[in-house]
Parts: C-alpha cells; structure tokens; sequence
C-alpha cells in the first residue's frame, strides 16, 4: 500500500487543483510501478507560511520581501 504525503503551503492550492495532485500522483504509482489504485493512499498537508522556512527564513518574510 503505498503511501504518499504532499506537503504544501496553504495559500492558493483549489480542491480542483488539490484533486489533481491526487489524481496524478496515484496514476504516476500505477505506471510507474504497477501499484494498485484502490490502496495507494495520498494526503495533502497544507501548512502555514509561518510554519515553513527555507534557506533560514520563513515563506511568509521571503514573499513579502519580494513582493
């Protein structure tokens, strides 16, 4: 049963978009590694700007930065 978790930050994804992700990951496991739909599992963890850094800053600093 293969197991796979997105990990994303929560500022814009659409449950259309969301769907998809789930959808083509599942589909990558069947193709790719002849993995059965029905048990192949995918979560999407939306997470907080504030709670996810990247080269030593928060996302939300990094964006306001750039903007």
């Amino acid at each position: 049963m293969p197991y796979v978790n997105i990990k994303i930050t929560n500022d814009g994804a659409t449950k259309e978009q969301k769907r998809q992700l789930v959808a083509g990951v599942t589909e990558l496991l069947v193709n790719i590694l002849g993995k059965n739909p029905a048990t192949t599992v995918v979560v999407i963890d939306e997470v907080e700007t504030d709670n996810w850094g990247i080269g030593g800053e928060l996302v939300t600093d990094r964006r306001k930065r750039s903007i």
